[in-house]
């Protein structure tokens, strides 16, 4: 449910209103029973968290693990691979 913005047109009481988009909006100041106008609203509120803004940043702790150890194994077969690669390569020149 978003939280609305209204301001009072007789004594300018700022205030928030937290309901249902079906709801009808607010009408009467509740300081000074005077007329209310909504205010644009800035939208829901969007939390940010993580190194980036992807899906994967919002996954569950033993995903993340899984994932890192699983990408851990991956990065210690590479170097080896190059490193036959390199020696290979050292061989033929020789």
């Amino acid at each position: 449910m978003p939280t609305y913005e209204y301001e009072c047109q007789k004594c300018g009481h700022l205030f928030e209103q937290f309901q249902k988009i079906t709801d009808k909006p607010v009408q009467r100041c509740p300081k000074c029973r005077g007329k209310v106008k909504r205010l644009l609203g800035s939208g829901a509120g969007i939390i940010f968290k993580g190194s980036g803004f992807y899906q994967t940043d919002y996954r569950s702790e033993s995903y993340r693990k899984a994932a890192k150890a699983e990408s851990g194994e991956q990065k210690s077969d590479k170097p080896a691979e190059k490193t036959t690669a390199k020696k290979a390569g050292a061989d033929n020149k020789s």
